[in-house]
């Protein structure tokens, strides 16, 4: 079910920030097909990183497409983009013209299952720029994005329907972290497109 109207979308964050959610806008049977076709076209690899110096593999998986073959480093290992395949370029499209901003890359992550989530951090890389917007569609298993400020570590969170588009813009990244929560319940796998803009 959608939350909010379309025409009267609402910031789903109380200050610090803006997070827009579009509710669906894909079908359950488009979703499903892209998550299908994804699921074997996508170059997908363990996530690697690096926490404290300690050396981590992921069970969640993820690739990164762009326009050129940018580099892009997070929590301590850096990946170079692979170039849009077809369907990436039609999701592309469609996610720009919701929400009325333009992308030149996007990473995508793979949960299995529930039982793979993503602890709290922003998106905040100075390669990113100041003042972002990124733009997250979800295909496959519904699953609960959670916020916290990093100052009054006050808490929002939200279900992602399968096909639907959320949007973080403005001062987000300066001011929020974000996580998808681990849960037993979700037994499908989930993919999450987030496309954004690398300007350095």
């Amino acid at each position: 079910m959608n939350l909010f109207d379309l025409d009267e979308r609402r910031n789903l964050l109380p200050y610090d920030g803006e997070v827009i959610y579009y509710g669906r806008i894909l079908t359950p049977a488009v979703a499903n097909a892209y998550l299908d076709k994804l699921m074997r076209s996508v170059n997908w690899k363990n996530d690697e990183m690096v926490i404290y110096g300690k050396h981590f593999i992921t069970q969640r998986k993820a690739a990164w497409y762009g326009d050129q073959n940018y580099s892009y480093t997070y929590s301590g290992t850096t990946k170079q983009a692979i170039l849009w395949t077809d369907e990436l370029r039609e999701i592309k499209t469609l996610v720009e013209k919701h929400c009325g901003s333009t992308f030149n890359s996007c990473l995508l992550n793979l949960y299995h299952n529930g039982g793979e989530g993503m602890s709290w951090h922003s998106d905040d890389e100075r390669l990113l720029g100041n003042d972002i917007v990124i733009a997250s569609l979800s295909l496959g298993a519904e699953r609960k994005f959670s916020f916290k400020h990093k100052t009054t570590k006050q808490t929002t969170s939200i279900d992602l329907e399968n096909g639907s588009l959320l949007v973080m813009k403005g001062t987000t990244q300066r001011n929020w972290l974000h996580a998808v929560p681990k849960t037993t319940k979700v037994k499908q796998p989930r993919i999450n497109l987030t496309f954004r803009t690398i300007v350095g």
